[in-house]
């Protein structure tokens, strides 16, 4: 039987070594459409564990059923990596009004940002001041702001095609708006969310007070940009309305959670390590579909189709996902500091965590050099309509690894539609299409399988693809 065995996987290397390019890719596809995993293992993190804000029962949920999906996997090692993580938590669900003249009131939508101080136990309530970027709020002074709430009504630029540009732009208000705010004695920050539509929901994310002592800290929360748009267009009839808002927040003790990783040793390099991933973590407003349980069963799925395809990787393939990119990137860090205190050699990194969408194709952190090998490949990417090899963003989970020795890649799909969900109440699983996050699995695979076959280091004599 042993004997029996030994020949068969004989004949299937001798079998995917005959195989071109192409073929190869073309079987990666076919088993990714038609025997994918990602969508049912996006379906049980969405539906039966939920949003996995670090820290929470939902994260620590995520991370066991990970990892005992990758056991069922038959790779050569799962283990979870120990790291700790900030806790902040929600509480009540947020209540806010805008009040043009006593008990004359008009219900908004809001969301506390990631990492801000509660209001008062009875709510706050205040005069508003409306500035397009905290910017604004050195030439207003003091004098017009203290007692405050200031109202930062930002938009995302719509005639950016790329939304990542667009957000990144304006990220910096929900960011540090309430820190300079309060500089000035402002009593509380509203942010227009940061959404490319307009709609009901308030989008949440990180903020940060930097060195700003507790005791100065004001609340921040994110308004829909349909409220966004009413209390402008009020403030612009009547500057003396008031803001009403009332969060219940907190910021607990740091906790332990893991990343989750997984590999396949290389047959020939096993000390050359290719890494795929996204992070495990996600906000509680919705079940964190796109944002990033995409990213973590497309990185899981990497490991499987490789396996299905009768591929046997010469380099390491390693899947991680990371813990606390949204709130502390601490997953991240943790694993390139652990990376580095074992001189790991990492030569080439894909992170995917820009949602579940139709792959358009990826962006790179690498030389000119590398980047002409890497555009070579294009045509085997043509018949699935993956065109973008570009320079650019490789990920944030993966960033702490960035040195000379590595390529770093990003899984670029079709951003239009996003924002419409990032960090909202509607990122949830009905809002991801299986047939594109089965694409996405595929095309991060069949990048993967060409990296390992072809390296990262670039020679003389290149090394023609097979035909």
């Amino acid at each position: 039987m042993k004997q029996l065995i030994l020949t068969l996987a004989i004949c299937i290397s001798f079998q995917i070594s005959a195989q071109s390019d192409a073929e190869i890719l073309r079987t990666i596809y076919t088993n990714s459409l038609t025997n994918g995993m990602s969508y049912q293992w996006l379906d049980h993190l969405s539906n039966q564990i939920g949003g996995r804000l670090s820290g929470s029962l939902n994260a620590e949920k995520a991370v066991q059923y990970t990892k005992s999906e990758f056991e069922k996997l038959g790779v050569d090692k799962v283990w979870l990596q120990p790291v700790m993580v900030p806790r902040w938590v929600r509480g009540a669900l947020e209540f806010a009004y805008i009040e043009t003249a006593p008990g004359m009131t008009t219900n908004v939508n809001i969301c506390a940002l990631g990492g801000s101080v509660a209001t008062p136990i009875g709510g706050l309530k205040a005069k508003v001041i409306e500035v397009g970027t905290y910017k604004d709020l050195e030439a207003l002074g003091e004098d017009k702001i203290k007692g405050k709430i200031v109202f930062i009504n930002r938009p995302m630029q719509p005639e950016l095609i790329n939304t990542f540009e667009a957000y990144g732009g304006c990220s910096s208000e929900r960011y540090s708006g309430a820190r300079e705010a309060a500089k000035y004695g402002a009593v509380g920050t509203i942010v227009r969310s940061l959404s490319s539509r307009m709609d009901d929901y308030p989008h949440t994310g990180s903020m940060s007070y930097g060195d700003l002592p507790v005791s100065q800290r004001i609340p921040s929360a994110a308004i829909s940009t349909n409220d966004a748009e009413l209390l402008s267009n009020m403030l612009a009839l009547n500057k003396d309305i008031n803001f009403y808002f009332k969060q219940n927040c907190k910021q607990l003790e740091d906790v332990q959670s893991y990343n989750v990783i997984a590999e396949i040793t290389g047959s020939e390099f096993p000390n050359e390590i290719i890494l795929v991933g996204g992070h495990l973590d996600s906000w509680d407003l919705g079940d964190g579909s796109h944002d990033d349980g995409a990213g973590v069963v497309q990185s899981m799925d990497v490991l499987r189709l490789l396996k299905e395809s009768g591929i046997r990787p010469k380099r390491t393939i390693r899947a991680v996902l990371f813990m606390n990119e949204e709130n502390g990137l601490r997953g991240g860090r943790k694993y390139a500091e652990v990376a580095k205190s074992k001189n790991e050699n990492h030569v080439f990194a894909l992170e995917s965590d820009s949602g579940g969408f139709t792959p358009r194709g990826f962006s790179f952190q690498c030389s000119d050099a590398m980047l002409n090998k890497i555009q070579s490949w294009r045509p085997l990417f043509k018949p699935y309509l993956i065109h973008y090899f570009e320079k650019g963003y490789g990920g944030a989970d993966i960033s702490p690894l960035k040195s000379d020795n590595i390529v770093l890649a990003g899984l670029r799909p079709d951003s239009q539609r996003y924002f419409d969900h990032h960090h909202a109440a509607n990122d949830t699983f009905e809002a991801v299409n299986k047939r594109e996050l089965e694409l996405g699995a595929a095309s991060m695979t069949s990048l993967v399988y060409l990296i390992d076959t072809y390296g990262t280091q670039l020679i003389s004599d290149e090394v023609e693809l097979k035909d």
